[in-house]
Parts: structure tokens; C-alpha cells; sequence
């Protein structure tokens, strides 16, 4: 199995390639039109939007791996499953809300032609097929980590990735720590892809009325999905050094994908047939995955799980946070 790092570094490498075909091919050319339109005013507010993302980005997903020396905010009390319970509900909507919908304009646009695009709905197909591919990577990739690290225990304190059975309390078993870290690593490649193709978008448009307004919204957008990922990388125990190159990782991917725009600029057209297709497609695996690892890894696995069926009231309070979050995130869909 590969570890979190070379998923994530081929992932990246992956949509360079895609990026780099995506150049102007004549439709679109009039979409960069208008009194809003101006490269001279856009550069300063993507420099502004690469520093204000990196540090939001960076701060939501740092919160929940400092969260051990908060007593309340510890992996075992009832406040961290409602704070998930929200981070959650905002991955929810980042699906539904923003990934796919995007997916659907750009795979049904005026700019591809009638046969095959606008004869099949690609977007439902990819997603779903992405869906069922996360599904079979989740539960492959647990076997296969079950059957090499049978029996393996995380002690509490200690930053051991696999540790034998040794004297002191046992904070993990070795299956749900297991499922715990594919989880982490799944999620994290989900969100870098769908990262790297809206920081894309963002530097690549001169428009600086739309990029005014998805500044503020892709740093409320970053730090709340950056909980998320956060509390799952938290709760995998990993070593320090792992838990700093995955928040490394997802804090750097909108800034590079915007900077990649700013570079691209020239030649990356968002309205091309080329770009619409790769973005179009990109965008609906991506939902899928995302979709898919908030029902069933992060929402259904606590829902279901022993803490909440026993308590009631926790249940109705983390409910309600799935709520808050999926509701805000759906909002900023007005802005981004």
C-alpha cells in the first residue's frame, strides 16, 4: 500500500498533466469581456487571495490537531463529535453544493458539442463511478492494512505508528485505528484534487468583481473543510511528521492551483472545450469521493457508532452542527 505521501504527490502530478492540455481553443475567447475585466487589478487580489487561503487554510486544519492539550476538545469528549459533525456537513455540501453543480455547467455547456455531451449526463456517471471506486479503495485498502498490521495497538502518549502490545492503557485498537487512516488519506486526496481545480479557476480569470467575493468565501470554504480533514488526520494517530506533510499538503493546494492559474493565464482558457471537459470531469470524481467519505465514512460511522446511539441528546446536538455546516456552506454556493 502506498503511503499518504506518494498518493498525494500523484494526485498532484496528475492534475498538472490535466492542467497543462487545458489550453484556449476558441469558445470562451469573449469571456473574459466587461467593465470587471482588468489583469493589471486582478494579479494583487490573487496574490491577496494565495496569502489570506494558505493562512486559513492552514489554521483550520491545525485547530483539531492542537485540540489534545484542550481537555474538551479531546478525540474522547462530546464537543470534538459535534465539531466533526459540522466539518462534516460542510464536506457534504462542498459536494453537492459547489463541486457538482460546477461539474454540470461546464459538462453541459453551449461550448461542447450536442453528441456526446449533451446526450448523456456525464456528471451523475463519473460521480457515481467515483463513488463505487472510493468504496472499493476504502474497503480494499483496510483489508489489505488489517491483514499487515493485525493485531498492532497506538498507546496513548507515545507517536508510534504500529506499536506491539506493551505494559500501559491502549488508546486504539489496530482495526478502527486502521480504518481511521484510510479515511485520512482518502479524504485528503479528494479535497486536494477539488483544491487545486478551484485555486485553477481562480488564477486564471481577470475578473475582479467575481474574484473579490470568492476570496472571503474560499477562506471560510478552506478553514471549515480544513476541520474536517483535520479531526480525521487527528484521530489516525499519525506521526508528527506525517500529520504536518498532510496539513501541508491540503494548506498549499488552493494557493498552487491559484499561482498554476496565474501562470496559465495566458493560455488557460475556463471556457474551452479542453478545459471544460478535464475540469468538468475532475470536478465530478471529485464530488463523488467527497459525497461519499462524509455519508459513510464520517457522518454514518459516528452516527451509527456506540457513543452517539447511546446518547440521545448528542445525537439531536451533532444533528443540528450537520445542519449549521451543510446550511452554511450551501450559502456561500451564492458566492463560489
Amino acid at each position: 500500500m502506498m503511503s499518504s505521501e506518494k498518493v498525494i504527490n500523484i494526485s498532484i502530478i496528475i492534475l498538472l498533466v490535466f492542467s497543462g492540455q487545458a489550453l484556449a481553443e476558441g469558445c470562451g475567447a469573449e469571456a473574459e469581456e466587461g467593465s470587471c475585466t482588468d489583469k493589471k487589478k486582478a494579479l494583487p487580489l490573487k496574490i491577496i487571495a494565495i496569502v489570506s487561503i494558505l493562512i486559513t487554510s492552514m489554521i483550520g486544519v491545525s485547530l483539531p490537531l492542537v485540540t489534545r492539550s484542550i481537555a474538551a476538545l479531546s478525540p474522547e469528549r462530546s464537543l470534538f463529535v459535534i465539531v466533526k459533525a459540522f466539518a462534516a456537513g460542510i464536506i457534504l455540501a462542498t459536494g453537492f453544493m459547489h463541486v457538482l453543480p460546477d461539474s454540470f455547467d461546464m459538462l453541459w455547456s453551449d461550448c461542447l458539442k450536442e453528441n456526446p455531451w449533451h446526450k448523456f449526463p456525464f456528471t451523475g456517471f463519473v460521480a457515481m463511478l467515483s463513488a463505487i471506486i472510493t468504496l472499493m479503495i476504502d474497503s480494499m485498502a483496510t483489508s489489505i492494512y488489517s491483514k499487515k498490521h493485525k493485531g498492532g495497538v497506538v498507546q496513548r502518549g507515545e507517536d508510534r505508528e504500529m506499536a506491539a502490545v506493551e505494559a500501559g492503557k491502549t488508546e486504539v485498537m489496530g482495526p478502527q485505528l486502521l480504518r481511521y487512516r484510510v479515511i485520512a488519506m482518502v479524504l485528503e486526496v479528494g479535497i486536494i484534487v477539488h483544491s487545486v481545480v478551484i485555486g485553477l479557476s481562480v488564477g486564471a480569470s481577470n475578473n475582479t468583481c467575481s474574484i473579490k467575493g470568492l476570496i472571503a468565501a474560499l477562506c471560510f470554504h478552506q478553514m471549515f473543510e480544513g476541520m474536517g480533514l483535520g479531526g480525521c488526520i487527528l484521530q489516525a494517530e499519525y506521526r508528527f511528521a506525517k500529520k504536518a506533510a498532510m496539513a501541508f499538503f491540503f494548506a498549499v493546494t488552493t494557493p498552487f492551483g491559484i499561482a498554476l492559474g496565474i501562470a496559465l493565464a495566458s493560455t488557460y482558457k475556463e471556457n474551452s472545450p479542453r478545459a471544460l471537459i478535464t475540469v468538468g470531469l475532475l470536478n465530478a470524481s471529485s464530488a463523488g469521493l467527497l459525497i461519499y467519505m462524509a455519508l459513510v465514512d464520517l457522518l454514518a460511522a459516528d452516527f451509527m457508532g456506540s457513543k452517539l446511539q447511546a446518547n440521545l441528546k448528542l445525537q439531536i446536538k451533532s444533528f443540528m452542527a450537520v445542519l449549521l455546516g451543510a446550511g452554511g456552506m450551501s450559502l456561500m454556493a451564492k458566492w463560489a
